[in-house]
């Protein structure tokens, strides 16, 4: 037979494990170093995770945790791809100004 729901305000059972992983410390990192607004919405997804681990609401914290993961990764990948764009363009902007510079050289000799 089945167990009669417990009262209402009793707290309800943790399942046999602990709390998933909150991602909090990579989320403040790929907000330093690589993309501000995606680690900013990391770190809101990251922080709800032992909020609603402790109310007991374990499928919404895993879901938190792996929404908070998915915004880590995509952060970290936006940050790689704007250094690899910003160093490419220093890159080009260093390679115009040698030849605008070796080309006023040369006008200077003629």
């Amino acid at each position: 037979m089945t167990q009669p729901p417990p009262p209402p305000g009793y707290p309800p059972q943790q399942p046999g494990g602990q709390a998933p992983n909150n991602y909090l410390v990579w989320s403040i990192l790929v907000t330093l170093f690589c993309c501000l607004p995606l680690g900013v919405v990391a770190i809101v997804k990251s922080s709800q995770v032992n909020g609603l681990w402790a109310q007991g609401q374990y499928a919404e914290a895993q879901a938190s945790a792996e929404s908070a993961k998915k915004w880590v990764m995509w952060s970290a990948i936006a940050g790689v791809v704007a250094g690899v764009i910003y160093a490419i363009i220093m890159f080009a902007g260093g390679m115009f100004a040698a030849h605008n510079q070796s080309m006023a050289m040369l006008g200077t000799l003629f």
